[in-house]
């Protein structure tokens, strides 16, 4: 019966090995709620006020009209993309006039607020943002008649604000608004069509040194317009901050009713304009 004592040891060894796990889950799971509550916290106490003052906001199982898609845990903290879809047609009757996005934690809540028009066709989004830390990520939609509707999604992220930027960073400061637009897939007139358009811009937050070791932060400088017009015909125009990532993309869409020219324009923060057309057609 020699063996019992090593069935003895083994089973000692497991029960010890599943009471290990079990504090490390549970040692995960409370500052991750915890987290959850303080993020709640900032949005109801400074950016809700602050945005939306005391105006109803539908949110939660009692609206389905936006989704937000977001990683839960952020493989690059500095580059975590996200994507707003909307569950209606833009129309002159009835459409989404303004999508706001937030981050509850990061030094700079605002991401952007985009201004859509019918033209648009539909108000979905995605796009690359930074995400500071544990923090919900917001989309709060505006119609046209005034409602308001939110929705959110928990990001487990860390130091993209801080953290020094890319080697390619120089990259974008010689190629400072240069754009690339493509169509995503073949047009089709007269219904929405996506859109994705990239800007080089470094935008630097002005939190983070050059490179690691340095004590040298360069002043926050970034991308803070971007415009977008079809044939003349304003499809949507944004604010934005450093809580983009370098070398914005934005996809969205529009509707081309006949062939014609779109344009992006686009500012930043030291005053540079910066603009770039793209042919839309059959073979586009």
């Amino acid at each position: 019966m020699k063996y019992i004592p090593t069935i003895k040891v083994l089973w000692f060894c497991i029960s010890a090995l599943l009471m290990q796990f079990s504090s490390i889950v549970l040692a995960d799971v409370q500052p991750a709620d915890h987290r959850l509550n303080v993020s709640d916290k900032a949005w109801e106490d400074n950016l809700r006020k602050q945005n939306f003052q005391n105006r109803h906001i539908i949110e939660g199982h009692e609206q389905n009209i936006l989704e937000l898609k977001a990683p839960y845990t952020a493989e690059d903290a500095s580059i975590v993309p996200i994507s707003v879809r909307t569950s209606i047609l833009q129309s002159p009757e009835r459409y989404i006039k303004k999508i706001s996005i937030f981050v509850d934690m990061n030094p700079m809540p605002v991401v952007g607020y985009f201004d859509f028009t019918p033209d648009s066709g539909k108000a979905d989004l995605a796009m690359r943002i930074r995400v500071e830390t544990f923090s919900y990520v917001r989309a709060v939609a505006e119609l046209n008649t005034g409602e308001l509707y939110m929705t959110k999604s928990f990001i487990r992220a860390k130091g993209a604000c801080s953290a020094p930027p890319p080697a390619s960073m120089e990259d974008s400061r010689k190629l400072l608004g240069k754009m690339k637009m493509r169509v995503v897939g073949k047009v089709k007139f007269g219904k929405p069509n996506l859109m994705q358009v990239k800007v080089r811009h470094p935008n630097i937050t002005g939190m983070a040194p050059l490179k690691i070791g340095s004590r040298v932060i360069p002043p926050a400088f970034f991308m803070d317009s971007f415009e977008v017009t079809y044939n003349d015909k304003l499809i949507v125009k944004a604010f934005l901050t450093f809580s983009i990532s370098m070398d914005p993309a934005i996809r969205f869409y529009f509707i081309p009713e006949k062939e014609g020219v779109m344009t992006v324009k686009g500012t930043d923060t030291k005053k540079n304009a910066f603009s770039s057309s793209y042919e839309i057609n059959i073979s586009s």
